[in-house]
């Protein structure tokens, strides 16, 4: 069976790879106490050590407003190191896997963004993340790059989480409205990762022909604002909570040092075509993933 060698363990992403990965092979996965992916050193030594067939890298730096007081420590995570585990990956002759994001583009398109669509990041974070998307692609190395959006799930720090929390906390919520996007399970992301490297692991040539650049999130779109009405109505539905009262707000009005952009939709036509893969609608995966904390939690958290 192939070694996997799977980075940011306990992220939202890391963390059920680590559960939908384990039928394909042996996962060895890190933390980031475990694989300092801010010294290219320890990253050489990390892989060489562990020789994985597949790396899949699930770790990031993604606290997207700090980013820019912090752009450098985001490049050297977001870009500078998956740089060097393509490298890495191209020297072993191994596959990678690597997750990209709704933010390397500007928001300005009117319908959903496809993979060809030019990317033109409107923060540090976006530029960081897209460099990593980049230097991937230039060493060439037989790889997978998923760009995803809004992933929450039911543990870490998220949306879905942390309007749990401020519901909890407050009896009113303003919420932005003007920014649209698709919130997508990590647990969906996961899977999916797992159905595509199942097929490329049984079919060296499919693995070739297929490997490339995937949008991949949740079907059909809303605002953070109807996110967080539908957060509340499962929440109230099922856990017994009532709902803080939430009124909608433009970007405007809730100002932060990275700018978001507006329109976050992103096309799955190609990852459809390619994989078969059928994204639940965003609601449904929000329903399943409400599902799965009510049983980690047993009550209202």
């Amino acid at each position: 069976m192939p070694r996997i060698l799977v980075t940011g363990k306990n992220g939202q992403v890391g963390f059920e790879l680590c559960r939908a990965l384990a039928p394909l092979g042996e996962v060895v996965a890190l933390d980031e106490h475990e694989l300092n992916l801010a010294s290219p050193d320890a990253i050489r030594a990390k892989v060489r050590e562990v020789r994985p067939q597949i790396i899949v890298n699930a770790a990031a730096y993604t606290a997207v407003d700090r980013a820019e007081s912090e752009p450098q420590v985001a490049m050297e995570v977001n870009a500078i190191a998956p740089g060097i585990l393509a490298e890495e990956a191209q020297r072993l002759g191994a596959m990678m896997v690597h997750y990209s994001t709704d933010y390397v583009f500007d928001g300005t398109k009117d319908g959903p963004y496809s993979e060809s669509d030019a990317p033109n990041p409107l923060s540090a974070y976006g530029r960081s993340k897209l460099a990593g998307d980049q230097a991937i692609q230039a060493i060439g190395v037989p790889h997978y790059i998923f760009r995803t959006s809004w992933v929450y799930a039911a543990r870490g720090h998220n949306f879905v989480n942390t309007m749990l929390r401020l519901g909890r906390e407050r009896a009113e919520l303003r919420i932005v409205n003007d920014q649209m996007g698709a919130p997508t399970w990590a647990r969906f992301v996961a899977d999916t990762t797992a159905h595509v490297l199942g097929e490329a692991l049984r079919d060296e040539g499919v693995a070739r022909e297929k490997r490339g650049l995937y949008n991949l999130t949740a079907s059909g779109h809303t605002s953070w604002f109807g996110f967080a009405e539908a957060i509340f109505a499962e929440a109230s539905s099922a856990l017994g909570r009532k709902a803080p009262r939430l009124i909608p707000i433009p970007s405007s009005e809730f100002p932060a040092p990275a700018r978001r952009p507006a329109n976050s939709r992103l096309d799955n036509s190609k990852l459809i075509k390619a994989f078969s893969v059928r994204p639940p609608p965003w609601g449904a995966m929000l329903e399943a993933c409400m599902s799965d904390l009510r049983g980690e939690t047993g009550n209202t958290q």
